[in-house]
């Protein structure tokens, strides 16, 4: 591969940033310094799995996504599904943007696209039916909230919408029974909230699974058992104190985690709603490489 193939990457921008002058002013200041990138819309669903055949069969050697969590997710996951060899950068434009900030991906386009100049390194992805997240999947009445954020206020509110939501949603607050089973771990019971985590944070902030790494070959799991005080237990994890609710919870370090929740769990899957009955997790090592900062927290060893 020439310097100048090196240099070549292509802009896999969600439909809402379009207009976005900062992308605009970030792509034209990379082009200056001689990158080749250029760019593609997302309109509808599907359109990010389409893009990213499109440019491998192109042969970009660098794909960037360009949006919030699900953007990613979706540019990650066909990435990965075609195990291809090229290298993903991120452009965190989102609400939330929770892997990114994990990560310490900067928020700025400018600087995100800075990272192209620093090497690719190689992460685990999670996986769950034939469906794969890069950050981390979430069970509960804290899923409900994420899914049932309006747009219009994650736009105005940002990370806090969520916030907000939970908090005009406690009358609705109730427990799933669930059964968990992985590798010399075993529990059910009644709980509120399940994180199961590649990244560390989900919901607009909300670290779940402080310990995660990205590249050790383990999913993180978070379980919020039910108490008597079930509002005021999810006020505490809303509210972002999460410190206490770690001192209840149950967590653990597992390659899979089985999950049997006769009935029915809604999950939320780095911002794509699912339910099931029962769902296996797994992780897949090194399955994508990313540009990501030298000291990034998510990475180890």
């Amino acid at each position: 591969m020439t310097a100048t193939q090196h240099r070549k990457a292509l802009l896999i921008l969600h439909g809402k940033q379009a207009l976005n002058a900062e992308v605009r002013t970030a792509v034209e200041a990379r082009r200056k310094e001689g990158w080749q990138l250029d760019v593609r819309l997302t309109w509808e669903a599907g359109d990010a799995r389409r893009l990213v055949s499109e440019a491998l069969y192109a042969g970009y050697p660098t794909l960037i996504a360009g949006g919030g969590d699900g953007t990613l997710r979706d540019v990650a996951e066909a990435m990965a599904l075609a195990k291809t060899g090229a290298s993903l950068a991120l452009m965190p434009l989102g609400t939330a943007n929770d892997f990114a900030c994990a990560a310490g991906v900067p928020l700025e386009p400018l600087a995100a696209l800075a990272l192209l100049d620093k090497p690719a390194q190689p992460i685990d992805l999670g996986e769950v039916d034939g469906q794969l997240f890069l950050n981390m999947a979430t069970g509960g009445f804290g899923s409900n909230v994420t899914a049932n954020t309006p747009e219009e206020l994650k736009r105005t509110l940002g990370g806090a919408a969520y916030l907000l939501t939970g908090l005009t949603r406690f009358a609705e607050v109730r427990s799933s029974f669930g059964r968990f089973t992985g590798p010399d771990f075993q529990w059910e019971g009644d709980f509120l909230a399940l994180g199961i985590g590649n990244g560390r944070q989900a919901g607009g902030g909300h670290v779940l699974c402080p310990q995660a790494l990205i590249n050790d070959g383990l999913l993180d799991v978070f379980i919020v058992p039910a108490a008597t005080d079930a509002v005021g237990t999810l006020g505490t994890l809303l509210s972002g104190g999460i410190n206490g609710l770690h001192s209840v919870a149950l967590s653990a370090q597992l390659a899979w985690l089985e999950v049997d929740a006769p009935g029915c769990l809604d999950f939320n899957l780095d911002g794509e709603p699912m339910a099931s009955k029962r769902l296996r997790f797994s992780v897949l090592p090194a399955a994508l490489s990313v540009h990501l900062p030298e000291n990034s927290p998510l990475l180890g060893g």
